[in-house]
């Protein structure tokens, strides 16, 4: 599975507009997401409008052009497409971050357990670490 993370900008006096419309998002729409490769997928709003994206798929390539060929998903674009300070479908404008960080495959390359230890550790908080102030 590939994590990938994206980054686009709402329009600020749509905000509002934009999360209602989320709250319940039409059930085709959900279902050709999930169908399509969509999984764990979240979005993120600040209040200035910068709207972030989070999801799990097994090749993001793939599952944006299977969501093209949907035929709700050219819908729900022009629906969503006011909503955005650039022009053109919401969904061909997202930014995708470069992952720097993830800790379970940190902890994996380190040896460690994913899960909890019983207590905190009191060592050192770079004990281990192979470069000065490394932190998440």
């Amino acid at each position: 599975m590939t994590r990938v993370c994206f980054v686009s900008r709402m329009r600020p006096d749509r905000l509002e507009e934009y999360r209602q419309r989320h709250a319940a998002v039409w059930p085709a729409m959900l279902v050709a997401l999930r169908d399509t490769g969509w999984r764990d997928y979240s979005l993120f709003m600040s209040r200035d409008g910068l709207l972030v994206g989070y999801l799990l798929t097994d090749d993001y390539a793939a599952a944006q052009a299977a969501m093209a060929a949907t035929a709700i998903n050219p819908v729900w674009q022009s629906e969503m497409a006011g909503f955005f300070v650039d022009d053109g479908n919401p969904d061909e404008g997202f930014v995708v971050l470069d992952e720097v960080f993830h800790l379970e495959d940190q902890l994996a390359a380190a040896g460690l357990s994913p899960e909890p230890s019983a207590r905190p550790t009191t060592s050192s908080p770079t004990a281990g670490a192979t470069t000065q102030g490394a932190h998440p």
